[in-house]
């Protein structure tokens, strides 16, 4: 296999690349072939490239507990990961079918509550969501659309079977990476684009713009060409990278709170010119600090009265307020559920088995297998409020052994899932298999747009099944090619 693959171990999970050892997988044979062709120091070089490149555009993120400086340069695998055509459309059938009884549901929860009523979800499951809004039940949304933009993240179990991890409605990072990790790998590997046929990405950034005119309020002045904005908490946001990549490709304004102004239940923009009227906000500001005279009133990143002039129709928000309970990990557990009750369907994408803790024999289950699990905070994100038993100490179980019995609610526990693994190009100057996952972008408005491929996040960490960047993970570009 040459030089670099030649001490590359499969190990006992699904391989993206090698069906065995020494067997690679029919749709990364040419991609293996010019990889052998490379020495280890022309492939150190265009790792190095790829870096400066990141380096040169600034593309960052940003890590608030850690002690080494809050700004990182986001680490990049240049070893793509390659998606065949009939594995992307069986994917793809399995998010349009997922985002739309999400929606389904949102809109339920909001209105009459069949699924409730009908015994599917228990109420106190809902009533006790950190983010539900019962203040926002009967009000209705602009096309009653909800999550516009889902980032839900699959992995692959040792089988190779697809599976949904969980679902990001709320505010979904990260697919500046993916338009940025394409156009490095273009200026790093140009001669494989030429020998693949590798699906693009770049309209994306058309497509959310298309859907966030398209969801324009009713009041809209102009609903053939209503005002855009991008409302990012500012310069310290860990993704505020992204908030500035996004708006500059959609060619919108960027703010942050204090550029916007509410007068007579209408949202301004403040300009040099004057107060200009605001339509659509793409949001990258939690519920809590939209609006601190109707959330949290210490809130510094909103804007006050924004509420109102959401529920009169003369603003939109994307995503819609109160869709947090879609994303809470105790939920999750039930969108198979859903998917039967709204579309009378099987789950094309099944969820990983889950076990909730406030139901009682699960309860019990979990306390007594703590060292086996992974268990997770109802609704943590980026690695957070997260235990994998068998990788914790006995202090760390007794820890979760505690709050799990302190707040049974707020918990789930899933069995540990030998996540895929795929080549990477490690800092040892060492092609070895990494674990990873996927997260795929759901655009939600006129039709369903979901960008070929996504965000592969790479444990980079030898072992790791932590992907999250803010735990050391990083990414790599992710081909659909057209030709198995």
């Amino acid at each position: 296999m040459g030089d670099s693959f030649s001490s590359y171990e499969v190990g006992d999970f699904h391989d993206e690349m090698f069906a065995a050892p020494g067997q690679v997988r029919p749709h990364y044979s040419q991609l293996l072939s010019r990889l052998t062709e490379l020495s280890d120091h022309e492939i150190g070089r265009k790792y190095q490239l790829a870096s400066q490149s990141f380096l040169n555009q600034g593309i960052t993120f940003t890590v608030y507990s850690d002690d080494q400086g809050t700004e990182r340069i986001f680490p990049f695998d240049p070893i793509p990961r390659i998606i065949p055509r009939h594995e992307w459309e069986h994917v793809e059938k399995g998010l349009v079918q997922r985002i739309t009884a999400l929606n389904l549901f949102l809109h339920d929860i909001y209105h009459e509550q069949r699924i409730v009523k009908e015994g599917i979800i228990p109420q106190e499951v809902v009533s006790s969501a950190k983010h539900f809004r019962p203040e926002f039940v009967g009000c209705d949304v602009p096309k009653d659309v909800y999550i516009h933009i889902c980032g839900s993240d699959l992995i692959r179990d040792r089988d190779g079977n697809y599976l949904v991890l969980e679902d990001n409605g709320r505010c979904p990072s990260g697919v500046s990476y993916v338009l940025a990790n394409r156009q490095v790998m273009k200026r790093v590997f140009p001669s494989l684009f030429a020998q693949h046929k590798v699906r693009p990405v770049d309209q994306y950034g058309q497509e959310l713009l298309n859907l966030l005119r398209f969801v324009a309020p009713k009041n809209c002045r102009n609903p053939q060409e209503p005002t855009v904005v991008l409302l990012t908490p500012g310069i310290y946001n860990s993704a505020y990278f992204e908030h500035t990549f996004l708006a500059r490709l959609m060619g919108i304004e960027i703010v942050v709170g204090q550029d916007l102004v509410v007068q007579d239940d209408v949202v301004y923009m403040k300009t040099t010119k004057g107060l200009k009227r605001v339509d659509v906000i793409y949001r990258r500001i939690d519920d809590d600090f939209l609006d601190p005279t109707a959330f949290r009133k210490d809130s510094v990143l909103g804007v006050p009265g924004l509420i109102n002039a959401y529920r009169k129709g003369n603003v939109n928000l994307a995503n819609a307020v109160g869709t947090g309970i879609a994303d809470d990990k105790v939920m999750y557990y039930f969108v198979p559920a859903m998917i039967r009750f709204y579309l009378g369907q099987e789950p094309i994408l099944p969820n990983v088995d889950t076990y909730l803790t406030m139901f009682e024999k699960d309860r019990q289950y979990v306390l007594d297998h703590i060292p086996e699990l992974v268990i997770k905070s109802a609704n943590e994100s980026g690695g957070y409020g997260m235990l994998i038993g068998p990788h914790a100490t006995k202090a760390e179980h007794e820890k979760f052994r505690q709050a799990i019995i302190a707040d049974p609610r707020n918990y789930v526990a899933q069995p540990v899932i030998s996540l895929s693994r795929s080549p990477s190009y490690c800092d040892s100057g060492l092609i070895e298999g990494r674990h990873i996952d996927l997260r795929p972008y759901i655009l939600y408005g006129d039709k369903i747009t979901i960008i070929p491929g996504g965000l592969t996040r790479v444990a980079l960490r030898k072992g790791s099944l932590v992907v999250n960047s803010s735990q050391g993970g990083g990414s790599k570009d992710t081909w659909v090619v057209d030709d198995e």
